[in-house]
């Protein structure tokens, strides 16, 4: 039955811990300092770093100290990796000895993983496309600005050159209509030092401004090295007037006034890089500026645009990720005309920068730009994707506990069956192929569980016809048999535990010998229950019945009233009378007797005997009265040398691989050949003969066989070999 619980809420500790280590226990701690040489280099360091700790405070270490002391940091370096190594090993081992988290980690390398780092491969390449965008539609903008200053400049300095004596008038009127553009611009004239070559002076006599010049002084003189390479606009920096001591970019320019080819002097036009401009440029580009930093020109401090200070903080937002860039601009020293350049953090917005770049587009649909649309579609394909990939991770979890919930309830029931309780069953619930897997494993523990039973019930069985057997053994002669003249010896070879053949050999009155072999039809126990049954009889009633015949009548009699119709008995008793040398039996339809007569025989040839008999037993109408009709009574008379066979059908029936049997024939040969042997040698002879004839093929009756054989001196002691 399923447990009901969570496999993966069991204590690593439980019953069904993770191993920590492969092939064997987890080492503890102290073994692992002291039993392996990671352990014993670390002890080993640490004491030799420990002891060089006196010598650093040595003015000069001496260098045999600081090569140990290298040898041993390289030491903990090499048994701390070590360690961190099996450390790792046996996380692992913990955390992936469970199939849920193997499965959950699998589909998280698979299917979360990839799909992050495309994710993050989108957002790192839309805010490396939007920071420099962002910087393009800056510098574009400031671009545009310098050459606004320029063109100013230009014009004014052409006016001047045109009407040299107007020249305030022309620098207040050209002023005038550029500072509606950007009002805080600032123009001033500085005239070339000294007269020109003709002696006219300079427009208006010298140096005049227009304008506010609130973010730096006006210049003096125009620099050396701007007369050798001109400045027609560009970036400058100059020191700051609102903070003494810092440095400030402006936009200047500074073009010559040129008549007639002589340089009558320079007009400047400052704007400086404040909130105005700052605040036009962010109309104009959606983008703003922030702090700036000198690169490669060390000043007093970083400059900074007026009123900002330093890179506005970030909101913690995520879209705080796109909203900040970063560019350079080049400048010039006014004073020295060194270059350098600055870095401009800027900030923007996403979306206000997305639209300024979608408005160029002319196309509308439905009131939005193609830009417009584009964006709805990635927003809509954005969450179908993390729709689906939201699903796809609760399936895929959901999938891996059903997994492992299988997995749990069999490995769960495989340890129930491990510790005998084979009555344990796997809950099926679901009709999948873990579902199938569950019913096979229901089946095989209820196969098993048979099985099991099967088997102890044979053992069971085997014991018992183990035991019988032992009893069927005692039934049969034991020990020796002393008959005066006569040579014993006999075999019983079941073929199973227990069979039903019989013999027996029994002393009588006045010195006769009783002998007995029978085979009762079937084997197993209830043959072998029979065959005891028919013992009782025949040694009760021999003490009664000196002839043979009449002792199987009544046999026959007696034992046909106890068995099932289905059984019978097949019998031959005889009667030997050693003092006379008589011999009388009767065959009750059983095997032949082998009579073979001895040397002093005139017909010395092997006699198959074969005198008239019924079987034993029979339950049918008339079977007594024909079996009383028709057994015969046999003598023979004995003289040295003869030789007796009795045997059992399993003895002529041995049959060989191609189904051939022994036969009769074959076996009164053998006597007649070897009957010159003693009884015990013509024994081993004939089964060596049989085994020789059977070969590999099984034995499929019992064998059962009396040899008798007269002594020459009628005096030798007989002896029974069972």
């Amino acid at each position: 039955m399923a447990t009901g619980r969570d496999p993966d809420t069991q204590p690593p500790g439980g019953r069904h811990a993770p191993p920590l280590a492969a092939g064997g226990p987890v080492e503890s701690a102290r073994d692992l300092l002291l039993r392996r040489w990671p352990g014993r280099l670390f002890l080993l360091s640490a004491a030799i770093k420990i002891l060089c700790i006196p010598a650093r405070f040595l003015d000069e270490t001496p260098t045999i100290i600081q090569v140990v002391s290298g040898l041993a940091t390289l030491g903990l370096a090499i048994s701390v990796a070590y360690f961190t190594g099996v450390l790792f090993l046996l996380m692992k081992r913990r955390l992936l000895w469970r199939v849920r988290r193997k499965l959950i980690l699998s589909y998280i390398f698979i299917g979360v993983v990839p799909s992050l780092l495309i994710v993050i491969f989108f957002l790192l390449g839309g805010v490396l496309i939007f920071m420099n965008v962002s910087a393009y539609l800056f510098k574009d903008g400031y671009d545009s600005t310098i050459a606004f200053v320029r063109l100013a400049t230009e014009s004014a300095a052409l006016e001047m050159a045109r009407t040299p004596g107007l020249g305030p008038e022309t620098l207040a009127r050209i002023h005038a209509n550029a500072s509606r553009e950007y009002p805080v611009l600032s123009m001033a004239y500085l005239p070339a030092t000294g007269p020109d070559r003709a002696g006219r002076a300079t427009p208006a006599g010298g140096r005049f401004t227009v304008g506010r010049w609130e973010h730096a002084q006006p210049p003096d003189a125009i620099p050396a090295w701007l007369s050798r390479a001109p400045m027609p606009g560009g970036t400058i920096l100059v020191p700051s007037i609102e903070s003494p001591g810092d440095m400030e970019l402006v936009i200047r320019s500074a073009v010559p006034v040129v008549t007639e080819g002589t340089t009558l002097g320079f007009v400047v036009a400052d704007l400086p890089i404040g909130l105005d401009m700052v605040q036009r440029l962010e109309d104009s580009t959606r983008v703003r500026a922030g702090g700036v930093s000198p690169i490669a020109v060390r000043t007093a401090s970083p400059a900074a645009l007026p009123g900002h200070g330093s890179t506005p903080a970030s909101d913690g937002s995520l879209t705080s990720l796109f909203g900040r860039s970063l560019m350079f601009l080049d400048y010039q020293d006014w004073t020295t005309g060194a270059p350098g350049r600055v870095s401009v953090s800027l900030s923007y917005r996403p979306a206000l920068l997305y639209r300024q770049l979608s408005d160029a587009q002319q196309i509308v649909f439905r009131g939005r730009t193609l830009g417009e649309w584009a964006v709805v579609i990635l927003l809509v394909i954005a969450v179908l994707f993390l729709t689906i990939e939201f699903v796809a991770l609760g399936m895929g979890l959901a999938l891996a506990r059903s997994i492992t919930s299988s997995i749990h309830e069999l490995f769960t029931g495989t340890e129930r069956i491990r510790h005998g309780d084979l009555s344990h069953r796997i809950e099926i619930a679901s009709d999948d192929q873990l579902g199938e897997l569950a019913g096979s494993f229901n089946e095989m523990t209820g196969s098993i569980e048979g099985l099991l039973q099967t088997a102890a019930e044979k053992k069971r069985l085997e014991e018992e016809l183990r035991i019988a057997r032992v009893i069927q053994m005692s039934l049969l002669p034991r020990g020796t048999l002393d008959v005066p003249g006569l040579g014993i010896t006999a075999l019983c070879v079941p073929a199973r535990e227990v069979g039903g053949d019989y013999y027996d050999l029994f002393h009588l009155p006045g010195g006769r010998l009783g002998v007995l072999i029978a085979d009762v039809a079937g084997k197993g126990t209830s043959a072998a229950l029979y065959m005891a049954e028919l013992k009782g009889l025949v040694l009760a009633l021999s003490q009664r019945y000196d002839s043979p015949r009449d002792l199987l009548v009544e046999v026959n009699r007696i034992i046909s009233e106890h068995l099932d119709s289905r059984s019978f008995i097949t019998m031959t008793y005889a009667v030997i009378d050693v003092p006379r040398g008589l011999m009388t039996f009767c065959r009750a339809g059983h095997t032949p007797l082998i009579y073979l007569p001895g040397p002093s025989s005139l017909a010395p040839a092997a006699q198959v005997l074969t005198p008239s008999g019924m079987v034993l037993g029979l339950r049918i109408d008339g079977a007594s009265e024909m079996f009383d009709d028709l057994l015969e009574e046999h003598g023979v008379q004995l003289s040295t040398g003869d030789v007796i066979v009795l045997y059992t059908d399993g003895i002529t029936e041995a049959m060989n691989g191609e189904s051939d049997l022994f036969g009769e024939a074959r076996l009164s040969r053998l006597v007649e050949e070897h009957g010159h042997l003693e009884s015990g040698e013509l024994r081993e002879r004939i089964l060596r003969e049989i085994e020789a004839f059977v070969g590999a093929a099984d034995q499929h009756d019992d064998m059962t066989m009396i040899l008798l054989k007269v002594d020459r001196s009628m005096t030798t002691a007989g002896q029974v070999a069972v």
